[in-house]
């Protein structure tokens, strides 16, 4: 016997379906709404390091500006120290410079020759004085010369003046100062210097095929200008020849020669 169902199992069936649909569309909101969370607590997390790690700069920036500070402070004082042992050492290498300069200049004053005043600039010191002849003020030159100590006379000025008739020419010259040790330390150390540049020069490799050797000439030149040059900065010997003969007139009052 065949059985028929007259029960409503479309609506049934569209009930069913819509209950699961229903069902699913409740289970996306509630994954959707915790991925949403998920997401805001995840950049949350990375705006709060971040701006923890930007608070920990800014914290390390404010001590390494205050290091710094301190840092140009000592400089300042480490400058002022600095300038404080320079002005202590000049003092120190020049507390014999004027021990040796009085000395000098009582040594190498000649007879004929006397001495009215000394200025002291730095390294140059101007002597003004009375002499008898120029032959005496010429001697005097030659022996600050000789001493070391005074070197580079040069002679501005001789004329005749003065009353007193034993001393008529008066004259001005100017010296420079310097410790003939120093003098002696740069003078071995350009002459080192050189040495070392000659044999460089010596132990020069052959030229290859590919090369053009230098003349012979001129790296007889080039030695030649290199041994010479450490002598150049010696001071001269004597004074200048114009500086002993007094000018015209001088000639013209009838002073003594």
């Amino acid at each position: 016997m065949a059985k028929i169902n007259l029960l409503p199992w479309r609506a049934a069936r569209r009930k069913q379906r819509q209950q699961e649909f229903l069902t699913l569309l409740g289970f996306a909101a509630v994954a959707a709404i915790v991925l949403s969370l998920l997401i805001v607590m995840y950049y949350s997390g990375q705006i709060d390091g971040q701006t923890a790690r930007n608070q920990y700069l800014t914290d390390q920036i404010a001590i390494v500006d205050k290091q710094i500070d301190e840092i140009k402070e000592l400089d300042k004082k480490k400058e002022g120290l600095l300038r404080r042992k320079k002005v202590i050492e000049d003092l120190q290498s020049n507390r014999s410079m004027n021990v040796h300069l009085f000395d000098e200049l009582v040594r190498t004053i000649p007879d004929g020759v006397r001495l009215s005043s000394l200025n002291q600039n730095g390294n140059q010191l101007s002597l003004e004085g009375y002499a008898q002849s120029n032959a005496r003020v010429s001697t005097y030159m030659r022996n600050l010369q000789a001493t070391g100590w005074l070197v580079k006379p040069v002679l501005s000025i001789i004329q005749v003046a003065g009353s007193d008739k034993g001393l008529p020419y008066k004259f001005d010259l100017t010296v420079t100062l310097q410790n003939p040790n120093d003098a002696a330390n740069a003078a071995t150390a350009a002459s080192t210097s050189t040495a070392a540049g000659t044999a460089s020069t010596a132990t020069m490799p052959a030229a290859s095929p590919g090369t053009v050797a230098m003349p012979a000439a001129a790296t007889t030149a080039a030695a030649t200008a290199a041994s010479t040059t450490p002598a150049s900065t010696a001071p001269a010997s004597t004074p200048p020849a114009q500086t002993t003969t007094p000018p015209a007139a001088a000639t013209s009052t009838g002073g003594k020669p």
